[in-house]
């Protein structure tokens, strides 16, 4: 039998938690020089303002490019409104940690967006389901704003894809392809949650052209948030794992994921160019 934290004859290790957990190493990994276990500014860093309604503060990440699909398709409808200036969170360099983006998100996280069509009074949003809800909403775009099955069916993908990425991104991508060494049991219990919600999501576009049913109107956030990271991982575009989870055999997530991948204002979103904040 092995003992804690020591070699057992499958050259594994096996950890004992302490008590009380303490930040005491180095966590490892691609982020972990950013990494605390406290929230709050640690530096102060001002952000610009441009002249557009709306300001972004993001990074191209799927996280990012969710709403970055959103403002694009908003732009093919020719809404001035929904003009904007991007501006880039570099997350390695520990951008999101400065004090005017912890002002706009407590939590840290790209997006954020700030709404200044009321100068007086501008409205801060974080949160990319909250904000492509926001702007679907505040433009009467993309949403249903009725109170039914097709808006209950909007919100339901829209929070199912809040719920299920996590596992994708900071589980499977994190161990898979971020982690200081490749562990077992992490990646398989990571690998079968992502190909189960790929399997949802399979089962349920081979009856439907988009999320909430078929033809062009069907499209909305429900489709821009889940593609960001299901359409793109199975088109081969995130942590070089298509193979590895075989992701041609979802044949109705391929056709949903290349359908909108063909958008223009999907592909402008994805090159989509943000400006240095200093």
């Amino acid at each position: 039998m092995s003992t804690p934290n020591t070699p057992d004859n499958n050259h594994q290790t096996t950890y004992t938690p302490p008590k009380v957990w303490s930040n005491d190493k180095e966590n490892g990994g691609k982020f972990a020089s950013t990494n605390s276990p406290t929230a709050g500014a640690r530096h102060e860093q001002s952000l610009p303002v441009g002249d557009a309604p709306l300001q972004l503060y993001s990074l191209n990440t799927p996280n990012g490019i969710k709403i970055n699909i959103l403002l694009e398709e908003l732009a093919e409808l020719g809404l001035q409104g929904a003009k904007y200036d991007a501006y880039k969170i570099d997350i390695s360099e520990g951008d999101q940690f400065g004090s005017d983006f912890v002002a706009i998100n407590p939590n840290s996280k790209i997006p954020a967006l700030v709404d200044y069509t009321d100068k007086s009074a501008p409205i801060s949003i974080f949160e990319s389901g909250a904000i492509a809800l926001y702007l679907a909403e505040k433009f009467e775009k993309f949403v249903p704003l009725e109170q039914g099955r097709a808006r209950a069916e909007c919100l339901s993908w829209l929070m199912w894809q809040m719920g299920s990425a996590p596992y994708l991104g900071g589980g499977f991508g994190h161990f898979y392809a971020y982690a200081p060494e490749p562990m077992e049991y992490p990646i398989n219990r990571f690998t079968m949650e992502t190909k189960r919600q790929l399997d949802v999501l399979d089962r349920h576009l081979a009856s439907n052209d988009y999320l909430c049913g078929n033809g062009d109107s069907a499209y909305n956030i429900a489709d821009m948030v889940i593609w960001a990271w299901y359409g793109r991982l199975v088109l081969g575009e995130l942590y070089d794992a298509a193979e590895f989870l075989q992701v041609d055999d979802y044949t109705h997530v391929q056709r949903w994921a290349k359908n909108i991948a063909n958008r223009a204002a999907v592909k402008r979103a994805l090159t989509l160019e943000l400006s240095p904040i200093s």
